[in-house]
């Protein structure tokens, strides 16, 4: 049986990665777990060590990246509506939940969030599966959580380059022009600039380039065509769309495609 709750939610379970992941950022949260190996993760100008049995917390909009060394992972990308309902189901407020310690050493978290992968994966039936994820949840939050934001979109207080985003959004698929945003949000070429990358964290042409490699991967899962996805989503080539691929995920689109550890939830 369906779970709403997870409805387009993207899960992956990486055997080994090796290599340096580029500046970027989610739409969702990220959770997940490091059970071998080594991950170095810069996230918000800090660096910290992912080792094994450690969880990795990722804010949506947090701008991250890092290098991985026979890293085994398993992520997973909640929407903030997820993490704002078992809020309000916890506390009888639906707010945002924050949280700022981004490396959590937690025997119980890991385990509570492997029961809710284990359970995803193998795809037991809905109120095993709900009952996993609301413990993981619940006790993350309890136990995590640092501050909390109105459940208004968590990207609202950036009102100079919110018109920008969801322009961004209506044309991915196009050769979107520094002028045509700048236009836009009726600022200067060279005050979009810098309004943009600070309060981002990314240049217009990176924000752009992430959106697009997000969206390729959604269309990848849902059974896309492999040709037809890179010219879909504003890649000019092939070779462009999976080197931009490959520095955000750490493997290609064709690994993608092929394994089935990955799983769009629908």
């Amino acid at each position: 049986m369906k779970l709403e709750s997870l409805n387009e939610t993207i899960f992956e379970n990486i055997e080994s990665s090796n290599g340096k992941f580029s500046k970027h950022f989610h739409d969702t949260y990220t959770i997940g777990l490091t059970h071998d190996g080594k991950f170095q993760s810069i996230n918000q100008n800090q660096t910290t060590l992912s080792y094994k049995n450690s969880t990795r917390i990722i804010n949506p909009g947090e701008v991250h990246y890092g290098n991985s060394d026979s890293w085994k992972y398993t992520n997973f990308y909640p929407k903030i509506e997820l993490l704002a309902q078992i809020h309000e189901q916890v506390y009888f407020e639906k707010k945002i939940p924050i949280f700022t310690k981004h490396i959590i050493e937690d025997m119980t978290l890991y385990h509570l969030l492997l029961n809710f992968f284990l359970s995803a994966y193998e795809n037991n039936d809905k109120l095993l599966m709900e009952s996993n994820l609301i413990n993981a949840m619940s006790y993350l939050i309890k136990n995590y959580t640092d501050t909390t934001r109105d459940y208004s979109g968590l990207f609202d207080d950036k009102l100079i380059v919110k018109n920008s985003i969801e322009y961004i959004k209506d044309l991915l698929d196009t050769n979107i022009s520094l002028e045509e945003l700048a236009m836009n949000s009726n600022l200067s070429k060279y005050h979009f600039l810098r309004v943009f990358k600070k309060q981002m964290g990314l240049t217009p042409h990176q924000y752009i380039l992430t959106q697009r490699v997000h969206k390729a991967k959604e269309l990848i899962l849902s059974g896309e065509k492999l040709s037809h996805i890179p010219f879909s989503v504003g890649f000019n080539d092939q070779s462009h769309f999976i080197r931009n691929f490959r520095k955000i995920y750490g493997y290609s689109p064709k690994e993608l495609q092929k394994e089935s550890n990955f799983i769009l939830y629908k």
